[in-house]
């Protein structure tokens, strides 16, 4: 009887867990829109300066490739709920957190990009350290 209580409880997910799923659905659909967005600058379709990947300077050239590619890989793996998501989503939040934090005189100071890469990383160690939390009193019964 206890085992098939159990088992139950592994195939249905408690509220915290389907949470935790919700928030990396939110956050992929993000880095999607942000993996767009650099592709938008790296083919040319916004008609401005410095908006063309032939008219960037060498270090817009590398991080706009860069984060084209890791933006839609991240949001694949955050989507899809693997363990490898959020390590490529921190890869992309530290490079844009050492862009735009680190050398705002080369790519210009935007503060809002790097709070809420900072609050999505709390917010996810605080489903983190809920979840093992969940977990551990789980094993305890």
């Amino acid at each position: 009887m206890i085992d098939s209580v159990n088992r139950l409880q592994e195939l249905h997910p408690s509220t915290l867990e389907n949470a935790f799923a919700w928030f990396l659905r939110v956050v992929a659909g993000y880095c999607l829109l942000f993996g767009v967005l650099y592709w938008v600058r790296l083919i040319g379709l916004y008609d401005a300066t410095l908006w063309r990947f032939d008219l960037m300077p060498l270090h817009w050239q590398v991080a706009t490739a860069t984060l084209a590619v890791f933006f839609p890989f991240a949001a694949i793996g955050l989507w899809m709920l693997s363990s490898w998501g959020p390590v490529i989503w921190f890869i992309c939040a530290a490079t844009e957190t050492v862009m735009y934090a680190g050398f705002p005189d080369l790519f210009g100071g935007r503060p809002l990009i790097v709070v809420a890469h900072a609050v999505v990383a709390l917010v996810y160690a605080t489903f983190r350290v809920l979840l093992h939390l969940q977990q551990r009193r789980a094993a305890a019964q």
